[in-house]
């Protein structure tokens, strides 16, 4: 196959894996396990420069060439150019889409991400100050995501990667100390986009290696 997809079980790769389904593409996957610092092993370096996954290797690039790919919000244009789904080809719909890929990228991620690793630690001194600010960080930024659904179906008015982009997030909802009901359009957005065939194989794609 064309397509391989170096990752991990984290909201970065789910973000990969449901737009490869949803665009009907054949890949195959390379579990890079972070928890074994395999993200660090020389020969993945080449992939990702910058030791993160997700990372993307196109064996029929431009011009016939390999391709690879870092940084999801760049692998998620790079699809939807290629196979021309899921980004509108012009208009306010195009710029709507490139908006919300890009607040998920420097915000909708780095936040609740930061809830995460707070909320993990176990000395109360160490953790009070970090998980107030990121939490409050993160519970505005579903704010904002609520006041755009409530008047469109999807982030850029029709589904696009924006929307693959923000799901692999949202999805870790518990883990941000997050009731979505308190966000009732965002629930009702991610409740359609998890019932779509395609997000689901996204999401029962194997990311671990006892997977």
């Amino acid at each position: 196959m064309a397509l391989t997809l170096f990752a991990f079980d984290t909201p970065n790769a789910r973000k990969i894996t449901v737009a490869l389904e949803e665009m009907g593409l054949p890949y195959t996957v390379q579990v890079v396990d972070i928890t074994q610092n395999e993200q660090f092993d020389p020969a993945f370096l080449k992939i990702s420069p910058n030791n993160k996954i997700p990372a993307l290797l196109d064996t029929q690039g431009p011009d016939g060439q390999t391709q690879t790919v870092f940084e999801s919000g760049a692998i998620l244009v790079y699809l939807a150019e290629k196979y021309g789904q899921f980004l509108p080809a012009h208009g306010a719909a195009r710029v709507a889409s490139f908006e919300w890929l890009m607040f998920q990228v420097g915000g909708m991620g780095p936040a609740p991400g930061q809830v995460h690793h707070f909320a993990a630690l176990t000395h109360e001194g160490d953790k009070r100050y970090g998980l107030a600010r990121f939490m409050a960080e993160t519970l505005r930024l579903y704010g904002v995501m609520d006041r755009r659904l409530a008047h469109f179906t999807h982030f850029a008015g029709e589904l696009s990667i924006a929307d693959f982009a923000i799901l692999g997030w949202v999805w870790r909802h518990p883990r941000h100390h997050v009731d979505l009901q308190q966000f009732p359009n965002v629930q009702r957005w991610y409740q359609a986009m998890m019932a779509r065939p395609g997000v689901q194989k996204g999401f029962a794609v194997a990311l671990r290696k006892d997977g």
